[in-house]
């Protein structure tokens, strides 16, 4: 096989194997399309590069023209996947007017004016157009982490890639005439070596982005509580410690209030297991409502429930605490007999100092039971502080 022949297919077979890695990805998590996006992209570039070494029956003109063709959808797909997988609108207008404008001069200048230097140029500048409206979306999130910084600055590379490196070959090369001659020039051989890293460092990336997707949605499955949705007892105290350390770094308040359903045996009993979990799943909706981004929400126990709330106090955090308990004993559970009423008591404690989880969830439960005591359907405040260990001083030598 000789040089030129072994560097034409570099990038199908590239392209091919990436667009099989992508539509596997694809098959095992089918809730992110943007995946089979990417498949269809590196799969439809494969046949555009063939197109450009190997003549169709159709005439070498009509091929051209459907490599390209090939060659936009593919850079339109990848375009799109990436601005999508970022959770980005994808600028459709703008993603059409750059491919169809450049795939539109390509085809004035193989049809109406034949110039191959030009059909260069055209195509190479939509494609770098591209590239950059694919950095401006990834601008705002490109400190989220090291895929986004990474595809941002690839994408910056391509751009340069498409606009300076034809530029400079066309300028010290060109022009070109015919396409004699043409897959052994400089501008071809950059072309396709350039292409063949940038496709591959972008597919990396993406292959990089997708696992932590895996990792950490295993991590979500690990830290949740299934039929509540809020945080398992061990994601709680993941969550409320680190909470923790900030506020006392920051010397800010921090409140815990705890709950538990009131009567839960009871509704089990008298209305079976599944009224139970709606009761369960419709406190936590509340919760979770009330609670909003500002703090740490879970399910710590089968009816017992704990937010941690960061810069609130301890009369902010009772109200939080009152405004829950009305809110949920106020309206029905959906699913349960009309006029089945499911109350709900709370514990609330402010935090002392530097004092961890532990002995602030120890004053809220103590709260608590006093609130179960005096009748349920409450919310009890403990005003107790942990208790200070008095370390004696070393006798003095008189």
């Amino acid at each position: 096989m000789d040089t030129g022949l072994f560097i034409a297919l570099l990038n199908p077979t590239i392209a091919l194997a990436l667009g099989a890695a992508f539509l596997v990805l694809w098959f095992y998590q089918r809730h992110r399309p943007y995946l089979a996006v990417l498949a269809l992209s590196y799969c439809v570039s494969a046949p555009g590069f063939l197109f450009q070494y190997f003549t169709l029956p159709i005439g070498v003109v009509l091929t051209k023209l459907v490599s390209n063709i090939c060659f936009t959808i593919a850079a339109c797909c990848l375009s799109g996947a990436i601005i999508a997988r970022y959770g980005r609108k994808v600028p459709g207008v703008g993603i059409a007017v750059l491919a169809g404008g450049g795939l539109a001069a390509f085809a004035w200048f193989l049809f109406v004016t034949p110039d191959l230097t030009w059909r260069i140029l055209a195509m190479n500048f939509g494609f770098g157009g591209l590239s950059l409206l694919v950095a401006a979306e990834l601008r705002p999130v490109r400190n989220n982490g090291p895929t986004e910084k990474i595809l941002f600055v690839l994408s910056l590379l391509s751009s340069v890639n498409f606009f300076v490196r034809t530029l400079v070959v066309v300028i010290a090369h060109g022009p070109f005439a015919s396409y004699d001659g043409f897959y052994g020039s400089s501008y071809w051989t950059t072309a396709l070596l350039s292409h063949a890293l940038l496709s591959l460092l972008i597919a990396l990336c993406l292959f990089t982005a997708a696992a932590l997707d895996v990792m950490k949605a295993l991590k979500s499955e690990t830290h949740t509580d299934p039929l509540s949705g809020l945080l398992n007892r061990r994601g709680f105290e993941e969550r409320a410690a680190m909470l923790l350390q900030h506020c006392a770094m920051a010397k800010f308040p921090v409140a815990l209030v705890l709950a538990d359903l009131d009567h839960f045996k009871a509704l089990n009993d008298v209305h079976g297991h599944a009224a139970g979990d709606r009761a369960i799943a419709d406190f936590a909706a509340k919760l979770r409502s009330a609670t909003g981004a500002r703090g740490a929400a879970g399910r710590i126990g089968g009816e017992e429930f704990a937010v941690l709330l960061p810069l609130t106090d301890l009369a902010a955090a009772r109200l939080f605490a009152e405004a829950v308990r009305t809110l949920y004993s106020a309206g029905g559970v959906v699913g349960l007999p009309a006029g089945t009423k499911v109350t709900a008591s709370f514990g609330v404690a402010a935090r002392s100092g530097d004092e961890t989880l532990e002995p602030l969830l120890r004053r809220a439960d103590e709260a608590l039971y006093k609130a179960k005591k005096n009748g349920r359907d409450g919310v009890r405040v403990s005003y107790e502080r942990p208790e200070t260990v008095l370390v004696p001083e070393p006798l003095r030598a008189s």
